[in-house]
């Protein structure tokens, strides 16, 4: 409050609820305890908010966003803050008492501002919104169908462009097994790209007959497009339909005595009918949708989405929500309005259970989306009662699930703690690691653990930048000077930091800490491997001997399996980028070759050893590659 009392005295302070001073407005939102919290409005009144929809994101001093929200009317709801009145412990109290400033935008329409609520709050991860926390990118099965010869493949992206999109799967393993179970039923090309380069010898899987070999001609163009369909026709769950239209393939084609071809039919057969069996029927009316499941327990809710296609379920995901400020209803058109995107598409049919805010704009919207009519509704009777009382379950069942990771926690953070020594309750641990290779391609790699969890948004990737040869502590000290000093400006220091090494590396991870100033507030440990016979070895400052705990130990296993994650994050990036640097060495080098080439033929062969396997007419083939720079590309893979 130090900084408004230089433009209003204290009388003021408590007899007006806007105050205007130097073209900013002072909301003073009263609590129960006679506390007032401020909201600055930049360049604007309350009265000359309109009456019109839009969006407000409140700021804390750092500019960082707190919530963003949305209106049909701006002035009414801003306004409404200037009422709000609660406990000191309440949500909204806490969040308005580190709030400086309000910025708002006008919209055309409240479909407009919903759409861009939802984009604010995926981009900015505000502290105080209902986010459906999901680091997780779930994949979709592609179908090329806009090819001249279709393949089937896992991506993680959908695209307007052509293709028929099945997803997301929310177990990549049953999405894998999908993908399994077609590529043994239907042998469709598997090499990428939109066209098929031509071949003279046929690939491998042509040879063991798991593709009808278009590259090198041998494939019926109506025989593959048949097998697509066939394809389109499990995708969508029409199993069933496809059983019958096999059966007949098969009986026709024993009548004319083509008996391997009706052999390799049965065996589809078999396959289809065993995949028929695992799937759980959860509807009769053969249509495809979502029902959301709520349940609160106190402060919380939890959240099922329980997805169905065609009458089976075919996945779920849960999401966890603590202590969100808003109604229920709110909440559940909150995470509707986050859930569905350009990504993932709604589907025909919502099943909610009950009614929520914004039900007529959220219908607009998902109707836009989809490109058909969407229908979100609360059932009564019959069987969507019961799909809705399933997924009821499922959310109830969340909590569950959140009490045992909650107990397993606390069990083994209060281990760590009288173990290690620790000053405080270590819920955020970071490791760093150090990839590179002589010095080159040189990369710090930082993990971070919240409550026992991988918290992979904040995971990050360092290229080293200042150190130009092989010295692992001069590139630990660079990344910890840029990790440790964002933190203290975004004040989001770990509590506990685990430096990958020994002594050595733990005494420049605390000679850095000492520069900043941050020593004393965060724990520090190292962690090294050292004799196969004396395994793990934990050092902490300070402390003359390491810390030996048994190999069975919990703490020393979670402290070895994030040391582990730090170092996979880390090799993995070193990789690629090792790659690139090789591929970059060995094309850049060809007379004539810039990035632009180099692009077009790593697009259009697919490989670094594609190119060197092609000759001069496959090359000049490429579109942009000439019959010159074919030639030289040829002749600098194959000199004599």
């Amino acid at each position: 409050m130090q900084h408004l009392k230089k433009y209003v005295n204290s009388e003021t302070l408590y007899t007006q609820n806007d105050i205007s001073c130097k073209g900013f407005v002072w909301l003073l939102v009263k609590g129960s305890n006679e506390n007032y919290h401020n909201i600055m409005f930049p360049d604007s009144t309350i009265a000359s908010i309109p009456h019109s929809p839009g969006i407000y994101q409140m700021m804390d001093a750092k500019s960082r966003v707190l919530y963003v929200g949305k209106a049909k009317d701006l002035k009414n709801r801003l306004t409404s803050y200037t009422r709000f009145s609660g406990s000191d412990h309440n949500k909204t109290t806490v969040m308005l008492s580190h709030v400086v400033k309000v910025d708002t935008v006008l919209t055309a329409t409240e479909k407009e501002a919903l759409i861009l609520e939802a984009s604010l709050i995926k981009k900015h991860k505000p502290k105080y919104n209902i986010i459906l926390r999901d680091d997780k990118n779930y994949p979709f099965i592609k179908v090329t169908v806009s090819d001249e010869w279709p393949r089937v493949h896992m991506t993680r992206r959908r695209s307007k462009d052509g293709a028929r999109y099945f997803g997301p799967y929310a177990s990549s393993s049953a999405m894998w097994s999908t993908l399994r179970l077609l590529a043994n039923l239907f042998p469709l090309r598997k090499c990428k790209g939109n066209t098929v380069r031509p071949r003279k010898r046929p690939c491998l899987n042509l040879q063991m007959g798991n593709c009808l070999g278009p590259c090198v001609g041998a494939a019926d163009a109506l025989h593959y497009q048949d097998q697509v369909k066939k394809v389109l026709m499990i995708l969508e769950g029409r199993n069933k339909s496809l059983i019958r239209e096999l059966k007949q393939e098969m009986t026709s084609a024993a009548e004319n005595l083509h008996f391997e071809r009706a052999a390799e039919l049965r065996d589809q057969i078999q396959a289809l009918g065993k995949t028929l069996e695992k799937q759980i029927v959860a509807s009769s009316n053969l249509k495809d949708q979502d029902v959301f499941g709520y349940c609160r327990q106190g402060t919380s809710i939890g959240l099922t989405i329980l997805f169905i296609r065609d009458g089976l379920v075919t996945g779920s995901r849960s999401f966890f929500l603590n202590n969100p400020m808003e109604t229920d209803s709110y909440v559940l058109a909150q995470a509707l309005n986050q859930f569905y995107d350009d990504n993932i598409l709604p589907p025909k049919e919502i099943l909610l259970p009950f009614a929520i805010d914004d039900l007529q704009v959220l219908t607009e919207r998902f109707t836009d989306l989809l490109g058909s009519a969407v229908s979100l509704h609360t059932p009564m009777r019959g069987d969507k009662v019961k799909l809705q009382e399933m997924a009821n379950a499922n959310a109830s069942h969340i909590f569950d699930e959140q009490e045992k990771k909650e107990r397993s926690w606390q069990g083994l953070s209060a281990s760590m703690e009288k173990l290690l020594h620790l000053e405080q309750i270590p819920n955020r641990i970071e490791c760093l690691d150090i990839s590179n290779t002589s010095g080159k391609q040189a990369v710090g790699s930082l993990v971070c653990f919240e409550k026992g969890e991988a918290a992979k948004s904040s995971f990050r990737h360092y290229k080293i930048q200042t150190v130009p040869g092989p010295d692992d502590y001069a590139m630990m000290k660079e990344v910890l000077q840029r990790r440790l000093s964002r933190g203290i400006k975004e004040d989001n220091l770990p509590d506990l930091f685990v430096v990958d090494g020994g002594r050595g590396q733990l005494g420049i991870a605390l000679h850095v800490a000492d520069e900043l100033g941050i020593r004393d507030k965060i724990d520090w440990i190292g962690i090294a491997k050292e004799k196969k016979e004396e395994g793990e070895k934990l050092y902490k400052p300070g402390r003359k001997n390491p810390i030996l705990l048994k190999a069975h130990n919990p703490v020393l296993l979670y402290l070895m399996h994030i040391r582990d994650e730090s170092h996979r994050f880390g090799v993995t990036f070193h990789r690629k980028l090792r790659g690139k640097a090789s591929i970059a060495s060995t094309l850049d080098s060809i007379p004539g070759v810039g990035s632009d080439r180099k692009r077009k033929l790593l697009k259009n062969l697919g490989s670094v050893k594609r190119i060197k396997e092609a000759d001069i007419q496959e090359l000049s083939s490429v579109p942009g590659i000439g019959k010159d720079t074919a030639e030289a590309v040829y002749k600098h893979f194959h000199k004599t």
